[in-house]
């Protein structure tokens, strides 16, 4: 807290089609919403259903590059769904480029990309103006589960190589946080962000459940911390009104969950946060492209801390 892309599906047969923009906000904000009402957060899914050691990778493209934003959440959701244990995903025509082929009557995933192009008009003085045009399409794409005949890589589903023990998991993570430089302070019985003195406060270890649950707090507040000025000067209220701080804080759940996946721990559930569902029903309600705004910050929040960390030597 702070103090101050599947939705649908298509057959084969219209798996690379592209989707309409207006049909892509609808068919993300309308999964999103039905999760929320039926009591499921879209960003914990994975790990509810995990097979019990924590970690969750996130979606992978066939060339092995992790999707982003909004597309974890959908393809998160879809692999839950339809039972998948592979991260990784792959469009028909790149499954024909290895050799292989979708299974017959298999229903692909959306994911959605947003891009820009510049259009020249000219004004009424007789000058040309250049403007960028934003947009977003979708398309489809399958989890090599679907896929038949490729290439030995892509199946069985890998695993971590040299998978760490959740103790090494953890302080794999702690030297993360301490890497930002985010000054944290200890004491009290809650957690949180206060931007007027740029600390994170949070209660002393022994308060919290165990050693995993005092990581993904911190992963929590940190997202808040990158709102800073300094930072990412995240500023809300224009765009959301007064319902800006119930965006703040689905910003940090989902910028956690990215953050917990990268780290390989399990993200830690608020305990104020079921006062949250009704704001951000009715923000995601009114809004089609509010969760895409929400999921995009998200990751810039997390990529931002992935850029404080050490870099190696060339």
């Amino acid at each position: 807290m702070t103090t101050t892309t599947n939705t649908g599906t298509t057959n084969t047969k219209t798996n690379d089609k592209h989707q309409t923009r207006g049909d892509v906000y609808s068919r993300v904000t309308d999964r999103i919403v039905a999760d929320l009402e039926s009591g499921t957060k879209p960003w914990m899914r994975p790990w509810a259903v995990s097979n019990g050691d924590g970690r969750v990778a996130r979606p992978l493209r066939h060339n092995g590059i992790p999707y982003r934003g909004i597309n974890v959440l959908t393809l998160w959701g879809d692999a839950m769904d339809k039972g998948f244990s592979s991260p990784i995903w792959m469009t028909y025509h790149q499954a024909s480029e290895l050799g292989a082929h979708v299974r017959q009557g298999e229903r692909g995933s959306l994911v959605v990309y947003a891009d820009s192009f510049t259009k020249t008009e000219t004004d009424d003085n007789g000058n040309d103006v250049e403007h960028d045009i934003p947009f977003m399409k979708g398309y489809t794409v399958f989890n090599v589960e679907q896929i038949e005949g490729l290439p030995a890589k892509y199946s069985p589903p890998p695993k971590p190589a040299e998978s760490a023990s959740i103790p090494e998991q953890i302080a794999l993570a702690e030297e993360f946080f301490a890497a930002t430089g985010a000054i944290f302070r200890h004491g009290g019985n809650c957690a949180f962000y206060l931007p007027s003195q740029d600390v994170i406060h949070l209660p002393l270890l022994a308060s919290f459940r165990d050693s995993e649950s005092y990581a993904a707090t911190k992963a929590h507040e940190l997202v808040h911390w990158t709102s800073h000025p300094t930072r990412s000067n995240r500023t809300l209220g224009k765009r959301f009104g007064d319902a800006a701080y119930a965006a703040e804080e689905l910003i940090a759940e989902m910028g956690a969950a990215f953050l917990c996946a990268d780290l390989g721990i399990t993200p830690e559930t608020m305990p104020d946060h079921a006062d949250y569902l009704a704001h951000w029903l009715s923000i995601l309600k009114s809004d089609k492209r509010a969760i895409f705004t929400a999921a995009a910050q998200a990751q810039r929040a997390a990529d931002y801390l992935h850029n404080l960390q050490p870099q190696p030597a060339p």
